[in-house]
């Protein structure tokens, strides 16, 4: 793994060590059509400011894309995100 690989791995990782981020990770990824609005994950146990934080988060470590319908943001997970875990979960450790 390259030193940019380990950067861009550090950040998706750090985004999703704290528990309302993966559990908002895990609701968009996990949602039918890969996409989530708003609306439909934002029961985390914190408030719609918190929640709006934590996905912004997400979005700055290139985990997620947004797009704004109406009154509505809806999240996806951005496609090449869980390829590129997998990937590096899989890999083997240096010898």
């Amino acid at each position: 793994m390259s030193a940019a690989e380990a950067e861009i791995a550090a950040r998706m990782f750090k985004a999703l060590g704290d528990p309302v981020r993966l559990r908002l990770f895990s609701a968009v990824a996990s949602h039918e059509g890969g996409e989530a609005c708003v609306c439909d994950i934002s029961d985390v146990g914190v408030s719609q400011p918190t929640v709006s934080h934590h996905l912004k988060k997400l979005k700055e470590a290139g985990l997620l894309t947004s797009e704004r319908r109406g009154t509505w943001v809806y999240y996806r997970v951005e496609p090449s995100v869980l390829a590129a875990m997998g990937q590096l979960l899989a890999m083997p450790a240096a010898a």
